[in-house]
């Protein structure tokens, strides 16, 4: 599979699209909705940046407790659950009038639940296509996470000028609900990866095994870190911006979205490798801008440019992938997503407490310097550790067609 068209003629590649695009859409059109209420009722920068990226740190929690049953669990019925789950914690939002913490509350609780998920998701996209599809795979999601973020921002932004927050949260619960059929039709029965009993102990087992390579650790560190402090950038987008605070929101997932394109469509797996640097460090750049105080247009295309830098993240999936045994496949996406959303919510609950005693365009500069610094600091570990991954896909190269009478499929 080299093409985009390809992959949509596989149906389960499709369902996980579908179903992933539409619960992006839902929880974008919630977060904005919520977070403009929460800070229109507050007027406090911490609660609303908790608000907006605080259930990442739930993710944490789901990472050391949950995460083993990404591969023990068979996926097409706990995919189905977590949407029906996240369908109704939408619907629950919508239907009861809570007091902003208890917003939070209701949103931390189902974060937990749903930490799982991507570890699912991604372990099951890595089985059902082939490995040199994987990276070509993530960019098509993420394209999709890219533009149903526009989609979701820009409507909940024009929608909260004409409709309630009530009938906006009603209508994200009513596109998450339409996820749960399309995920129980399109996703093919699977077995486990694994034959073991999902809990803390299995959780725990699995996390120290990965967390022993000596490659695994800088990944982790390079696909979270950075990104959780930029991201603590666009957590303050609204105390920056107000009711303006959409086009930022917008330009960011365009960035995105233009990254993922080119990278994952364009870029071969050498070069994905060679500008993933480069890339890391254009995340935070832009943000600098902002010490400045530009206006809202300015301000967007900052932050459309800085943005295109998380496409870095696809060769360093990528990698993950390639050092990982296939058994440990979606425990291994799961930390790593998990890792990033904590380090996420992290870093907008840091920039939300920066912004009660500093000006916010001076606190997301702060944010973009110690993200940059971040990534300079972990070139080196990544360098090696893209070294052993080469060493690793030469050696299966020249060993495998003695194994098996037969050219590989990739890497």
């Amino acid at each position: 599979m080299h093409t985009y068209t390809e992959l949509f003629r596989h149906r389960e590649f499709r369902a996980l699209w579908t179903s992933s695009a539409l619960g992006v859409a839902a929880s974008t059109m919630a977060s904005l909705t919520l977070a403009t209420l929460v800070y229109a009722q507050t007027g406090s920068a911490l609660l609303t940046a908790l608000t907006m990226f605080g259930p990442s740190l739930a993710q944490v929690v789901g990472a050391t407790t949950l995460m083993s049953a990404a591969d023990t669990s068979p996926p097409r019925r706990i995919l189905t659950l977590l949407a029906a789950a996240g369908a109704l914690a939408l619907v629950l939002q919508a239907a009861l009038g809570l007091p902003p913490m208890g917003r939070v509350g209701l949103l931390l609780v189902t974060a937990y639940l749903l930490s799982i998920g991507a570890g699912v998701r991604w372990g099951l996209l890595a089985a059902v296509l082939p490995r040199d599809a994987f990276a070509l795979g993530r960019s098509a999601m993420n394209v999709s996470v890219g533009v149903m973020q526009i989609v979701g921002f820009a409507s909940g932004g024009v929608l909260l000028q004409v409709l309630s927050v009530r009938q906006i949260l009603a209508t994200a619960a009513a596109l998450a609900c339409v996820a749960v059929p399309v995920l129980w039709c399109g996703v093919g029965k699977h077995a486990p990866r694994r034959a073991a009993r999902a809990g803390l102990r299995e959780t725990l087992r699995g996390n120290r095994l990965l967390l022993g390579q000596p490659s695994t650790r800088p990944l982790l560190i390079a696909l979270a870190v950075p990104n959780g402090l930029v991201v603590g950038c666009e957590a303050l987008f609204v105390p920056y911006a107000g009711d303006s605070a959409a086009p930022l929101f917008v330009a960011a997932a365009a960035g995105m979205l233009a990254g993922d394109l080119v990278v994952g469509r364009v870029l071969s797996v050498a070069q994905r490798r060679h500008t993933a640097t480069w890339l890391r460090l254009l995340l935070a750049v832009p943000f600098l801008g902002f010490a400045l105080h530009p206006g809202t247009p300015v301000a967007a295309l900052l932050v459309a440019i800085a943005c295109v830098g998380y496409a870095a993240s696809l060769a360093q999936q990528e990698m993950l992938v390639a050092i990982t045994p296939p058994r440990l496949s979606g425990q291994v996406l799961g930390v790593e997503s998990s890792l990033r959303m904590t380090c996420q919510g992290l870093g907008a609950l840091l920039a939300g407490s920066l912004a009660e005693v500093l000006d916010t365009g001076h606190t997301v500069a702060l944010l973009a310097i110690a993200s940059l610094l971040v990534s300079v600091g972990l070139t080196p570990a990544l360098t090696r550790a893209s070294s052993r991954v080469s060493r690793a896909e030469q050696a299966h190269t020249t060993a495998a067609p003695a194994l098996t009478g037969r050219t590989p499929r990739g890497t």
